[in-house]
Protein backbone atom coordinates (compact mmCIF):
# COMPACT_ATOMS: atom_id res chain seq x y z
CA UNK A 1 0.00 0.00 0.00
CA UNK A 2 1.29 3.47 -0.89
CA UNK A 3 2.07 5.91 1.94
CA UNK A 4 -0.71 8.38 2.63
CA UNK A 5 -0.48 12.06 3.46
CA UNK A 6 -0.77 12.28 7.25
CA UNK A 7 -2.56 15.32 8.72
CA UNK A 8 -3.10 13.81 12.17
CA UNK A 9 -2.78 16.16 15.18
CA UNK A 10 -0.63 13.78 17.23
CA UNK A 11 0.91 11.30 17.15
CA UNK A 12 1.61 13.02 13.89
CA UNK A 13 3.64 12.88 10.71
CA UNK A 14 7.36 12.33 11.10
CA UNK A 15 10.01 13.23 8.51
CA UNK A 16 10.49 10.38 6.08
CA UNK A 17 14.32 10.68 6.16
CA UNK A 18 14.16 10.26 9.94
CA UNK A 19 12.00 7.15 9.61
CA UNK A 20 14.35 5.72 6.99
CA UNK A 21 17.38 6.33 9.22
CA UNK A 22 15.63 4.74 12.20
CA UNK A 23 14.63 1.78 10.03
CA UNK A 24 18.22 1.23 8.97
CA UNK A 25 19.38 1.23 12.61
CA UNK A 26 16.44 -0.61 14.13
CA UNK A 27 18.16 -3.98 14.42
CA UNK A 28 21.75 -2.82 14.71
CA UNK A 29 23.12 0.65 15.30
CA UNK A 30 26.50 2.01 14.28
CA UNK A 31 28.41 -1.23 14.61
CA UNK A 32 27.14 -1.97 18.13
CA UNK A 33 25.54 -5.23 17.10
CA UNK A 34 22.26 -4.37 18.86
CA UNK A 35 19.35 -2.00 18.48
CA UNK A 36 19.28 1.44 20.10
CA UNK A 37 16.27 0.13 22.04
CA UNK A 38 18.46 -2.52 23.66
CA UNK A 39 21.42 -0.50 24.87
CA UNK A 40 21.64 0.56 28.49
CA UNK A 41 20.60 4.10 29.33
CA UNK A 42 23.72 4.19 31.52
CA UNK A 43 26.04 3.29 28.65
CA UNK A 44 28.43 5.63 26.92
CA UNK A 45 26.64 4.96 23.65
CA UNK A 46 23.33 6.26 24.98
CA UNK A 47 25.04 9.17 26.71
CA UNK A 48 26.23 10.23 23.26
CA UNK A 49 22.65 10.03 21.98
CA UNK A 50 21.09 12.12 24.76
CA UNK A 51 23.95 14.64 24.63
CA UNK A 52 23.40 15.01 20.89
CA UNK A 53 19.66 15.43 21.40
CA UNK A 54 20.27 18.22 23.90
CA UNK A 55 22.86 19.85 21.65
CA UNK A 56 20.38 19.77 18.77
CA UNK A 57 17.71 21.54 20.82
CA UNK A 58 20.19 24.11 22.10
CA UNK A 59 21.47 24.82 18.60
CA UNK A 60 18.05 25.11 16.93
CA UNK A 61 16.52 27.30 19.63
CA UNK A 62 19.70 29.12 20.72
CA UNK A 63 19.13 28.00 24.31
CA UNK A 64 21.48 29.81 26.75
CA UNK A 65 23.46 27.84 29.33
CA UNK A 66 21.43 29.29 32.20
CA UNK A 67 18.57 27.11 30.95
CA UNK A 68 18.41 23.35 31.52
CA UNK A 69 17.14 21.06 28.76
CA UNK A 70 15.26 18.01 30.03
CA UNK A 71 13.65 14.95 28.44
CA UNK A 72 10.92 13.71 30.77
CA UNK A 73 8.18 11.12 30.62
CA UNK A 74 4.47 11.83 31.06
CA UNK A 75 4.32 14.08 28.00
CA UNK A 76 2.86 17.58 28.45
CA UNK A 77 0.10 16.34 30.75
CA UNK A 78 2.52 15.63 33.60
CA UNK A 79 3.94 19.13 33.16
CA UNK A 80 0.48 20.53 33.88
CA UNK A 81 1.06 19.25 37.44
CA UNK A 82 4.83 19.67 37.80
CA UNK A 83 4.86 23.34 36.88
CA UNK A 84 2.58 24.61 39.68
CA UNK A 85 4.10 22.15 42.16
CA UNK A 86 7.61 23.45 41.48
CA UNK A 87 7.17 27.08 40.49
CA UNK A 88 4.26 28.23 42.67
CA UNK A 89 5.47 28.48 46.24
CA UNK A 90 3.13 27.64 49.16
CA UNK A 91 0.50 30.33 49.70
CA UNK A 92 1.20 31.96 46.33
CA UNK A 93 -0.91 32.07 43.16
CA UNK A 94 -0.26 31.72 39.44
CA UNK A 95 -1.92 33.34 36.41
CA UNK A 96 -3.40 31.29 33.54
CA UNK A 97 -4.78 32.28 30.14
CA UNK A 98 -7.60 29.92 29.18
CA UNK A 99 -7.46 29.99 25.39
CA UNK A 100 -8.53 26.44 24.55
CA UNK A 101 -8.71 22.80 25.49
CA UNK A 102 -5.10 22.31 26.55
CA UNK A 103 -4.68 25.55 28.49
CA UNK A 104 -7.97 24.61 30.17
CA UNK A 105 -6.48 21.24 31.21
CA UNK A 106 -3.35 22.94 32.54
CA UNK A 107 -5.51 25.35 34.54
CA UNK A 108 -7.62 22.56 36.01
CA UNK A 109 -4.51 20.67 37.11
CA UNK A 110 -3.00 23.77 38.72
CA UNK A 111 -6.20 24.39 40.66
CA UNK A 112 -5.93 20.98 42.35
CA UNK A 113 -2.81 22.02 44.30
CA UNK A 114 -3.25 25.76 44.85
CA UNK A 115 -4.59 29.06 43.60
CA UNK A 116 -4.69 29.67 39.85
CA UNK A 117 -6.15 32.92 38.50
CA UNK A 118 -7.93 32.98 35.14
CA UNK A 119 -6.60 36.24 33.71
CA UNK A 120 -8.53 35.86 30.45
CA UNK A 121 -10.88 33.24 29.03
CA UNK A 122 -11.95 32.70 25.44
CA UNK A 123 -14.65 30.20 26.42
CA UNK A 124 -17.60 32.47 25.62
CA UNK A 125 -16.17 33.03 22.13
CA UNK A 126 -15.63 29.28 21.57
CA UNK A 127 -11.86 29.73 21.83
CA UNK A 128 -11.52 31.42 18.45
CA UNK A 129 -8.88 34.04 19.26
CA UNK A 130 -5.90 35.01 21.39
CA UNK A 131 -6.37 37.95 23.79
CA UNK A 132 -4.91 41.41 23.29
CA UNK A 133 -2.32 42.38 25.94
CA UNK A 134 -4.68 44.96 27.47
CA UNK A 135 -7.28 42.25 28.11
CA UNK A 136 -5.08 40.28 30.53
CA UNK A 137 -6.11 40.87 34.16
CA UNK A 138 -2.71 40.02 35.64
CA UNK A 139 -2.10 39.60 39.35
CA UNK A 140 1.09 41.57 40.18
CA UNK A 141 1.92 39.01 42.87
CA UNK A 142 1.45 35.91 40.70
CA UNK A 143 4.40 33.51 40.51
CA UNK A 144 4.13 33.13 36.73
CA UNK A 145 1.84 33.46 33.71
CA UNK A 146 0.97 30.26 31.85
CA UNK A 147 -0.11 30.21 28.21
CA UNK A 148 -0.54 27.62 25.49
CA UNK A 149 1.29 29.19 22.58
CA UNK A 150 -0.64 27.18 19.97
CA UNK A 151 -3.98 25.50 20.67
CA UNK A 152 -4.17 22.28 18.66
CA UNK A 153 -7.95 21.92 18.86
CA UNK A 154 -8.99 25.49 18.09
CA UNK A 155 -6.24 26.29 15.58
CA UNK A 156 -5.14 29.52 17.27
CA UNK A 157 -1.71 30.75 18.33
CA UNK A 158 0.07 33.63 20.00
CA UNK A 159 1.71 35.64 17.23
CA UNK A 160 3.12 38.06 19.84
CA UNK A 161 3.93 36.90 23.35
CA UNK A 162 2.88 39.03 26.34
CA UNK A 163 5.42 41.33 27.98
CA UNK A 164 5.21 40.68 31.73
CA UNK A 165 7.33 40.97 34.86
CA UNK A 166 6.65 37.45 36.13
CA UNK A 167 8.16 34.39 34.38
CA UNK A 168 6.25 33.40 31.24
CA UNK A 169 5.50 29.67 30.99
CA UNK A 170 4.45 28.23 27.63
CA UNK A 171 3.03 24.92 26.48
CA UNK A 172 4.46 24.72 22.95
CA UNK A 173 3.51 21.11 22.25
CA UNK A 174 1.97 21.73 18.84
CA UNK A 175 4.40 24.33 17.50
CA UNK A 176 7.81 23.67 19.06
CA UNK A 177 10.62 24.04 16.47
CA UNK A 178 8.18 25.37 13.86
CA UNK A 179 9.25 29.03 14.07
CA UNK A 180 12.01 31.19 15.48
CA UNK A 181 11.43 32.22 19.11
CA UNK A 182 13.48 33.99 21.77
CA UNK A 183 13.87 31.47 24.58
CA UNK A 184 15.01 34.17 26.98
CA UNK A 185 11.48 35.61 26.94
CA UNK A 186 10.34 32.54 28.90
CA UNK A 187 10.92 31.07 32.31
CA UNK A 188 9.93 27.60 31.12
CA UNK A 189 8.91 26.05 27.80
CA UNK A 190 7.53 22.54 27.52
CA UNK A 191 6.24 20.35 24.71
CA UNK A 192 4.97 16.85 24.20
CA UNK A 193 7.12 15.19 21.55
CA UNK A 194 4.39 13.64 19.41
CA UNK A 195 3.74 16.56 17.07
CA UNK A 196 7.02 18.14 15.94
CA UNK A 197 9.75 16.40 17.92
CA UNK A 198 9.28 12.68 17.38
CA UNK A 199 7.12 9.81 18.65
CA UNK A 200 4.95 10.03 21.73
CA UNK A 201 6.34 9.23 25.16
CA UNK A 202 8.45 12.17 26.29
CA UNK A 203 8.20 15.87 26.98
CA UNK A 204 10.87 18.43 26.24
CA UNK A 205 11.30 20.91 29.11
CA UNK A 206 13.48 24.02 28.85
CA UNK A 207 13.69 25.74 32.24
CA UNK A 208 15.59 28.76 33.53
CA UNK A 209 17.58 27.23 36.33
CA UNK A 210 17.10 29.96 38.92
CA UNK A 211 13.39 29.03 39.05
CA UNK A 212 14.34 25.66 40.54
CA UNK A 213 15.12 27.46 43.80
CA UNK A 214 11.37 27.76 44.38
CA UNK A 215 10.92 24.06 45.09
CA UNK A 216 9.99 22.93 48.61
CA UNK A 217 10.16 19.76 50.68
CA UNK A 218 6.56 18.80 49.97
CA UNK A 219 7.26 17.94 46.33
CA UNK A 220 7.91 14.24 45.64
CA UNK A 221 11.53 13.71 44.63
CA UNK A 222 10.63 12.35 41.20
CA UNK A 223 8.49 15.41 40.46
CA UNK A 224 11.21 17.95 41.25
CA UNK A 225 12.93 19.63 38.32
CA UNK A 226 16.13 19.74 40.38
CA UNK A 227 16.17 15.93 40.44
CA UNK A 228 16.17 15.66 36.67
CA UNK A 229 18.58 18.57 36.16
CA UNK A 230 21.07 16.97 38.55
CA UNK A 231 20.75 13.57 36.86
CA UNK A 232 20.71 14.96 33.29
CA UNK A 233 17.31 13.35 32.53
CA UNK A 234 18.63 9.95 33.66
CA UNK A 235 17.19 9.74 37.19
CA UNK A 236 15.03 6.86 36.00
CA UNK A 237 15.14 4.79 32.82
CA UNK A 238 14.04 7.29 30.17
CA UNK A 239 12.26 6.62 26.90
CA UNK A 240 15.50 5.91 25.08
CA UNK A 241 13.82 5.31 21.70
CA UNK A 242 11.94 8.64 21.76
CA UNK A 243 15.10 10.55 22.71
CA UNK A 244 17.00 8.86 19.87
CA UNK A 245 14.21 9.82 17.44
CA UNK A 246 14.23 13.39 18.72
CA UNK A 247 17.98 13.52 18.07
CA UNK A 248 17.41 12.39 14.48
CA UNK A 249 14.63 14.96 14.05
CA UNK A 250 16.93 17.76 15.22
CA UNK A 251 19.57 16.62 12.73
CA UNK A 252 16.94 16.65 9.97
CA UNK A 253 15.90 20.20 10.87
CA UNK A 254 19.51 21.34 10.93
CA UNK A 255 20.06 19.81 7.48
CA UNK A 256 17.11 21.83 6.16
CA UNK A 257 18.47 25.16 7.29
CA UNK A 258 17.20 25.38 10.86
CA UNK A 259 14.14 27.17 12.20
CA UNK A 260 14.32 30.24 10.00
CA UNK A 261 13.92 28.10 6.89
CA UNK A 262 11.37 25.84 8.61
CA UNK A 263 9.27 28.86 9.53
CA UNK A 264 9.33 30.07 5.92
CA UNK A 265 8.12 26.69 4.66
CA UNK A 266 5.44 26.43 7.36
CA UNK A 267 4.11 29.91 6.58
CA UNK A 268 3.97 29.02 2.89
CA UNK A 269 2.00 25.82 3.60
CA UNK A 270 -0.46 27.63 5.89
CA UNK A 271 -0.93 30.49 3.42
CA UNK A 272 -1.95 28.03 0.68
CA UNK A 273 -4.62 26.52 2.92
CA UNK A 274 -5.97 29.80 4.26
CA UNK A 275 -6.11 31.30 0.76
CA UNK A 276 -8.26 28.38 -0.34
CA UNK A 277 -10.52 28.61 2.71
CA UNK A 278 -10.98 32.37 2.25
CA UNK A 279 -11.55 32.11 -1.50
CA UNK A 280 -15.29 31.40 -1.30
CA UNK A 281 -18.24 31.02 1.02
CA UNK A 282 -18.11 27.24 0.68
CA UNK A 283 -15.43 27.03 3.36
CA UNK A 284 -15.52 28.88 6.67
CA UNK A 285 -12.74 29.47 9.15
CA UNK A 286 -14.05 30.12 12.70
CA UNK A 287 -10.69 31.59 13.78
CA UNK A 288 -9.90 35.29 14.09
CA UNK A 289 -7.45 36.11 11.30
CA UNK A 290 -4.95 37.66 13.70
CA UNK A 291 -4.85 34.46 15.76
CA UNK A 292 -4.57 31.81 13.06
CA UNK A 293 -2.19 28.92 13.66
CA UNK A 294 0.27 27.83 11.00
CA UNK A 295 0.37 24.33 12.51
CA UNK A 296 -3.32 23.44 12.97
CA UNK A 297 -5.68 24.83 10.33
CA UNK A 298 -9.38 24.37 11.13
CA UNK A 299 -12.42 25.03 8.97
CA UNK A 300 -16.07 24.11 8.41
CA UNK A 301 -18.20 23.22 5.41
CA UNK A 302 -21.85 24.24 4.82
CA UNK A 303 -23.19 21.11 6.55
CA UNK A 304 -22.11 18.20 8.73
CA UNK A 305 -23.09 15.77 5.98
CA UNK A 306 -20.74 17.54 3.55
CA UNK A 307 -17.96 17.40 6.13
CA UNK A 308 -18.47 13.66 6.50
CA UNK A 309 -18.38 13.23 2.72
CA UNK A 310 -15.23 15.37 2.53
CA UNK A 311 -13.46 13.22 5.12
CA UNK A 312 -14.50 9.98 3.42
CA UNK A 313 -13.41 11.09 -0.03
CA UNK A 314 -10.18 12.60 1.28
CA UNK A 315 -9.29 9.28 2.87
CA UNK A 316 -10.00 7.49 -0.41
CA UNK A 317 -7.68 10.00 -2.09
CA UNK A 318 -4.85 9.17 0.33
CA UNK A 319 -5.22 11.90 2.97
CA UNK A 320 -5.86 10.90 6.60
CA UNK A 321 -6.24 12.62 9.96
CA UNK A 322 -8.42 15.51 8.74
CA UNK A 323 -11.31 15.10 11.15
CA UNK A 324 -11.69 17.95 13.61
CA UNK A 325 -11.48 17.32 17.34
CA UNK A 326 -14.53 15.51 18.71
CA UNK A 327 -15.38 18.50 20.92
CA UNK A 328 -15.75 20.92 17.99
CA UNK A 329 -16.19 18.86 14.82
CA UNK A 330 -15.37 20.24 11.40
CA UNK A 331 -12.12 19.74 9.51
CA UNK A 332 -8.57 20.17 10.79
CA UNK A 333 -5.30 19.84 8.90
CA UNK A 334 -2.29 19.58 11.20
CA UNK A 335 0.58 20.66 8.98
CA UNK A 336 3.55 20.15 11.26
CA UNK A 337 7.17 20.36 10.14
CA UNK A 338 7.15 16.87 8.64
CA UNK A 339 4.05 17.53 6.50
CA UNK A 340 5.45 18.42 3.11
CA UNK A 341 4.48 21.26 0.81
CA UNK A 342 3.48 18.56 -1.67
CA UNK A 343 0.98 17.18 0.84
CA UNK A 344 -0.61 20.61 1.36
CA UNK A 345 -0.76 21.26 -2.39
CA UNK A 346 -2.47 17.89 -2.84
CA UNK A 347 -5.01 18.78 -0.14
CA UNK A 348 -5.69 22.19 -1.72
CA UNK A 349 -6.26 20.60 -5.13
CA UNK A 350 -8.64 18.11 -3.56
CA UNK A 351 -10.53 20.92 -1.80
CA UNK A 352 -10.99 22.86 -5.04
CA UNK A 353 -12.31 19.80 -6.85
CA UNK A 354 -14.60 18.95 -3.93
CA UNK A 355 -16.04 22.47 -4.00
CA UNK A 356 -16.56 22.26 -7.76
CA UNK A 357 -18.59 19.08 -7.36
CA UNK A 358 -20.52 20.07 -4.23
CA UNK A 359 -20.63 23.86 -4.16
Amino acid sequence: MARVFNFNPGPAAMPEPVLQRAKSELLEMSGLGISVMNISHRSGEFQNIIDSAEAGIRDLLSVPQEYAVLFLQGSASLQFAMIPMNLRRPGKSADYVESGRFSQKALKEAQTTGKANVVWSGKEEDYTRIPEPAELRLDPDAEYLHICSNETVGGIRWNRFPEIAAPLIADMSSEILSRVIDVTRFGLIYAGAQKNLGPSGIALVIIRQDLVEREHAGIPIFLRYSTHIRERSLYNTPNTWAIYMLKLTCEWLQSRGGLKEMQRINEEKAALLYQTIDSSGFWRSPVDKNSRSIMNVVWRLPSVSLEERFLEEAKEAGMVGLKGHRSVGGIRASIYNAVTLEAVKTLVSFMKEFERKNG
